[in-house]
């Protein structure tokens, strides 16, 4: 049994699997960021339960419940979900020198 975005509680991670839909709602849903692969997390829900907001990409999101059915994920028990400190280390790419900028030694004129 699959499960969507609907079936997750407060506070879940999950990874985006797929989206279940087409056209226009599809095209909206990958705008806002949900695509595969992407790491989800339930943040609040509404009182009434509709829309819920999801931390998705680093920014909060609301969606609808008919929006959060459409969009199917793997849970954080699943095997090869990453940690929460998976993050890649990003170094500084070594200075490499400008073709316009003038060489010591070297006299322009």
């Amino acid at each position: 049994m699959s499960r969507t975005v609907n079936d997750m509680k407060i506070g879940e991670r999950a990874i985006v699997a797929g989206l279940g839909c087409s056209g226009a709602l599809r095209r909206r849903i990958i705008d806002m960021g949900i695509t595969p692969g992407a790491v989800v997390i339930l943040r609040k829900a509404a009182p009434m339960g509709d829309p819920l907001e999801i931390n998705v990409r680093g920014y909060e999101l609301s969606i609808r419940r008919s929006e959060a059915k459409e969009i199917t994920i793997i849970s954080e028990e699943a095997e090869g979900f990453p940690p929460n400190d998976s993050r890649p280390v990003l170094r500084p790419e070594k200075e490499k020198p400008s073709p316009f900028r003038r060489r010591e030694g070297r006299r322009g004129r």
